[in-house]
């Protein structure tokens, strides 16, 4: 698969990590990061591919080390969720200010920041050249911003989830620790969850496997990427 002239997919679901936009900060919220992925977003936004997308809180909070800690495990996802809010937010200014209509829908019911999810609302909003941002997860504790994508995807009828990181695919270990890491060019959702791979939790890779939604894992700290995989370039790991 070469390049070619008109978009591959009509609807996308982008799944962002929370750690995506903090930069080099370490935590928190880089203003010129977010800046970039919102231009980026309104590029894709502008080839006429319908954007909905999921994003962690890592950045501000992180359950699942909170719960390590000793803190109660559904408290500490809870406190995950609204972190994921902050970021839904300011992901949303960020577009907002590039003229790009976007609208958030959060899990937990928040009236005064956010529409509450309901799907065909957000189909809806979609179809009105919206760009829509999934916030608080699921709304279930034990459940990753991950499951969280996979399910919305699901329910919008996407055709493609693309998973944004900081690594430019999939790779048998880690090629930050290991020089001989091997990177994967496409793999099937069963070798991601025979040989433990971090893709996506298996939750999510098995809902994907149920419905055959493919992912695509690139690195999102390359500007264009986005745009590459959406016209069709091959970059990246696909998991299909």
């Amino acid at each position: 698969m070469g390049k070619q002239d008109a978009p591959k997919f009509k609807r996308i679901l982008l799944k962002l990590s929370g750690e995506a936009l903090q930069g080099d900060k370490g935590y928190g919220i880089d203003p010129i990061v977010i800046d970039g992925l919102a231009e980026e977003i309104k590029e894709v936004h502008g080839l006429g591919v319908e954007i909905a997308l999921v994003i962690g809180g890592g950045n501000v909070f992180r359950g699942i080390a909170a719960s390590t800690q000793g803190m109660d495990r559904a408290t500490a996802d809870y406190m995950g969720m609204l972190a994921t809010v902050l970021n839904a937010l300011a992901l949303q200014d960020a577009l907002d200010r590039k003229g790009v209509d976007t609208r958030v829908q959060s899990a937990i019911e928040m009236q005064e920041l956010c529409e509450p999810y309901i799907r065909r609302r957000a189909t809806r909003h979609l179809e009105k050249n919206r760009v829509v941002i999934f916030a608080a997860g699921t709304g279930n504790p034990y459940f990753t911003t991950d499951t969280a994508a996979s399910l919305r995807a699901m329910e919008i009828h996407a055709e493609a989830i693309l998973k944004a990181t900081k690594v430019d695919g999939v790779y048998d270990k880690d090629p930050a620790l290991h020089k001989d890491a091997v990177k994967f060019d496409r793999l099937s959702y069963l070798d991601v969850l025979q040989k433990g791979l971090k893709v996506m939790d298996s939750t999510a890779i098995s809902l994907c496997m149920d419905n055959h939604m493919q992912i695509y894992v690139f690195n999102v700290t390359n500007k264009g990427n986005i745009k590459r995989i959406v016209m069709g370039e091959d970059i990246g790991t696909l998991v299909a």
